[in-house]
C-alpha cells in the first residue's frame, strides 16, 4: 500500500470515528480472544491455546468473527448507544478480491431504534465517508427476486419443490437434497447478487424468515437488510431479537448445524441468551436486554469502495498471502 493510500484509510477511519462520537456513542473495546462464541453454522473460525504455570490443560480460546457477543452484554448491562473499530478474524474462506482472513469491523448499535433508524444512520455516514450527499436504494428482497430472479420468493418457498424448480428455470443445478435456505442461497448468489453490480448502495430489505438470524420476525420476514455497493456485500443489520426463548432457539439449532459441518468446533456459552431474560420493561435504566438495532460493516470493503478500488488487498496495510502453495499440490 503506497502511503496516500495509507493516509486514505486512515482519514476515513478518523471520520468514522468522529461521526459515532459526534453522536454521543460510546467507543468499547473489547476482547479479541473468547473461550466462547455465537454458533454460526455458515462460519469457521480460528482456535489457539492459553497455557499457563499449574494449569492441567490448555484452554481453547477463539479469535472473534464479530464483537457482537462481547457489545451485547455491554447493551444488556448500560442500554448504551455503542461502537466500536477491531479486527475479526474469519477462517476457512478463501483469499481473495474480497476476503482476507483477518479484517476490520465497524459495529454499532442504538439503543430504541429499529432496523430503519439503523438504514437512515448508516445513510448519513456514507455521507460523512464519501465526503458528499449518499442515497441508498432501498429494495425488499421480495422485489429483488421478483426484479432479477423472475418469480415470487414466498410463494416459491412456500410450494413443495418450488425453489429447486425456479432454480432450474433459471439454469442451475441444484444439487438433491437442498433445503430452501440453500436453494434460496444458490438463487440470490447467481440470479440477484450479480445484477447489484451496476446499481449505486443498495440496501436490500425484509429477509426471508426462513433463513435464520437473531433478527426480530414480522410475519414471513425479518426486521434485517445489507448492504451492496458496486456488487460488493458491505454491512449488514437486525432490529435485534430480544426474545430469550429465541435467541435460545436460534443457539441451539446453529450449535446443532456446527456440530455437523464445522471443520474447527468452538465452545459456545449456552446461558448467553440469559442476558435476554430479565427484559424488564424499554426504560434506559431498567435490567435486560433492550429494544435496538446492530449493523456491522466490513470497514475494509467500504475503504476499496470509496478509494475506487477492485481488490481488497489494495487497501489493506499488510494482507495475508494468498493460498498457500501446498494447497494446490
Amino acid at each position: 500500500m503506497d502511503i496516500e493510500m495509507l493516509r486514505q484509510r486512515a482519514g476515513i477511519i478518523r471520520r468514522a470515528r468522529s461521526f459515532f462520537d459526534a453522536k454521543n456513542y460510546l467507543e468499547t473495546d473489547t476482547p479479541l480472544l473468547s473461550p466462547d462464541l455465537i454458533p454460526e453454522s455458515c462460519l469457521e473460525v480460528f482456535e489457539t491455546r492459553r497455557i499457563m504455570p499449574g494449569m492441567a490443560s490448555p484452554q481453547a480460546l477463539y479469535l472473534i468473527p464479530s464483537p457482537e457477543i462481547w457489545m451485547k452484554k455491554l447493551i444488556a448491562g448500560h442500554r448504551v448507544n455503542i461502537y466500536q473499530i477491531c479486527k475479526c478474524f474469519r477462517n476457512g474462506e478463501s483469499s481473495g478480491r474480497l476476503h482476507n482472513h483477518e479484517f476490520t469491523m465497524l459495529e454499532y448499535y442504538t439503543m430504541d431504534a429499529d432496523y430503519i433508524d439503523s438504514l437512515a444512520l448508516t445513510e448519513e455516514l456514507f455521507s460523512v465517508l464519501s465526503l458528499r450527499p449518499v442515497r441508498f436504494i432501498r429494495i425488499t428482497m421480495a422485489e429483488a427476486f421478483g426484479r432479477w430472479a423472475g418469480f415470487d420468493l414466498f410463494s416459491a418457498a412456500e410450494t413443495p419443490g418450488g425453489l429447486e424448480t425456479e432454480a432450474r428455470r433459471l439454469g442451475l443445478d441444484p444439487m438433491p437434497g437442498l433445503d430452501i435456505p440453500a436453494l434460496y442461497d444458490l438463487i440470490f448468489i447467481h440470479a440477484v447478487e450479480p445484477k447489484l453490480r451496476g446499481e449505486g448502495p443498495v440496501a436490500l430489505l425484509d429477509y426471508p424468515a426462513f433463513v435464520p438470524c437473531l433478527a426480530k420476525k414480522r410475519g414471513g420476514t425479518v426486521e434485517r437488510w445489507e448492504l451492496y455497493a458496486a456488487g460488493i456485500e458491505l454491512a449488514n443489520c437486525f432490529s435485534e431479537e430480544t426474545d430469550p426463548a429465541e435467541v435460545r432457539r436460534f443457539f441451539e439449532s446453529e450449535a446443532a448445524a456446527k456440530e455437523k459441518s464445522a471443520l474447527i468446533r468452538h465452545h459456545i456459552d449456552h446461558n448467553y441468551w440469559n442476558i435476554f431474560r430479565a427484559h424488564g420493561g424499554q426504560a434506559r435504566n431498567a435490567r435486560g436486554f433492550p429494544r435496538c438495532s446492530g449493523v456491522a460493516l466490513g470497514l475494509d470493503r467500504l475503504i476499496m469502495y470509496l478509494a475506487g478500488k477492485s481488490s481488497i488487498d489494495t487497501v489493506l496495510p499488510f494482507p495475508l498471502p494468498g493460498e498457500p502453495l501446498n494447497n494446490f499440490v
